[in-house]
C-alpha cells in the first residue's frame, strides 16, 4: 500500500517560548515564481513577516534535509484551501477566515531538488539576530507605553486606554512601525482626525522635549528594576491569539503581539528614545543596549 502524503494542517508555532529548534514534517512543496520554493511543514520555529502589519521581518536560518542545510531565503504567512497554496502578499482572506487553513512558509531557493512531501527536517533559527529583534520588539512596547503615559495630559476627552490606564495614543495614532535589531521605528499620525478626537497636538508638539524626556525617565526607571516577559498564547496553531505580557511597577502590561520578545527586562541596559515631528506626523525612534 502507498503512503498518503499528509494532509496540510495549520502550522504548530513554536518561536512564542521562545524556540530557535524544531523537527518537523514537510506538509507541501510548491515553486513560487522561477526561482524560489515554498516548504510548508507540520510545525516551525521561524518567525513569518505578516505582509498586513510587517513590523518584525522573518527569522534567518536554515532548513536540514538529509544532513544538508538550505538557507531560509524568506519566511511568511500562506494559506491554502482545496490544494492550492497562496503565500505572502498573495493570500486573498484575512487570517483565520473559514474553509481556509493558514501556515507558516519557509522560501529557499530553487536550485537543487527540494525536500520531499513526508519528508522528516530540522529548521534552525539564527539565535544572534532573533535576539537582536526580540530585543528590538520588546524595547518598542516598552517605548509606546512610556509615551502613552508621557502624553496623557494632552487629551480633552477620554479615549480607549492601554493596559496601564493611560490614553492609548499608540494604538489611535500609529501609522507604521518598523522593529529592528536592538530597537524600532515607530510613526504616529496628528491630522484633523487625531485632533476631532481630543489630542492636542500642537500643545504636545511644542513640548516635544519635555514629552521626550518624560518618556526616557520612564523607560529607565522600568528597566532598572527589571520585569519578566512573556508571551501567553491561545493555543499552539499560527492563529491562535498571542499577547505580550510585562511585569512593570505600574502593573501587568499586556498589548496583543505576535512577535518574539526577550524574557527580562534585566537583560536591558539601556533603552532610549528620540521624538521628532515632520508635517502630520510624530516619529519615535528607539535605541535598546543589552546589559553586559
Amino acid at each position: 500500500m502507498v503512503p498518503m502524503p499528509p494532509a496540510v494542517t495549520e502550522t504548530i508555532v513554536e518561536f512564542p517560548s521562545g524556540s530557535t529548534r524544531s523537527r518537523a514534517t514537510v506538509l507541501a512543496v510548491q515553486p513560487i515564481g522561477p526561482d524560489r520554493v515554498a516548504v510548508v511543514t507540520d510545525r516551525t520555529c521561524f518567525h513569518p513577516v505578516d505582509p498586513g502589519w510587517p513590523d518584525q521581518g522573518a527569522d534567518r536560518g536554515v532548513l536540514v534535509s538529509d544532513g544538508v542545510p538550505w538557507p531560509v531565503l524568506d519566511c511568511v504567512i500562506g494559506a491554502e484551501r482545496e490544494g492550492e497554496l497562496f503565500v505572502g502578499a498573495d493570500v486573498p482572506v484575512r487570517r483565520g477566515a473559514e474553509g481556509w487553513t493558514f501556515v507558516v512558509v519557509h522560501l529557499l531557493a530553487a536550485d537543487r531538488e527540494p525536500p520531499m512531501v513526508g519528508a522528516e527536517v530540522g529548521l534552525e533559527v539564527d539565535e544572534t539576530y532573533r535576539h537582536a529583534l526580540s530585543a528590538g520588539h520588546t524595547a518598542c512596547h516598552l517605548a509606546s507605553l512610556a509615551l502613552n503615559g508621557a502624553l496623557a495630559g494632552f487629551w480633552r476627552k477620554e479615549v480607549a486606554v492601554d493596559g496601564l490606564g493611560a490614553p492609548d495614543f499608540d494604538r489611535a495614532a500609529i501609522v507604521r512601525s518598523e522593529i529592528r535589531p536592538f530597537g524600532s521605528e515607530d510613526v504616529y499620525r496628528l491630522g484633523k482626525s487625531l485632533r476631532k478626537s481630543g489630542f492636542e497636538a500642537e500643545s504636545a508638539m511644542l513640548d516635544l522635549g519635555a514629552v521626550q524626556g518624560a518618556v526616557n525617565d520612564t523607560l529607565r526607571r522600568w528597566i532598572s528594576g527589571g520585569g519578566s516577559v512573556r508571551v501567553e498564547t491561545e493555543g499552539p496553531g499560527f492563529t491562535a491569539r498571542r499577547t505580550w505580557v510585562c511585569e512593570l511597577p505600574e502593573g501587568t502590561a499586556r498589548i496583543l503581539c505576535g512577535g518574539t520578545h526577550l524574557g527580562d527586562l534585566g537583560e536591558y541596559g539601556e533603552i532610549s528614545v528620540a521624538l521628532d515631528e515632520a508635517g502630520q506626523e510624530l516619529r519615535m525612534t528607539t535605541t535598546a543596549v543589552l546589559a553586559r
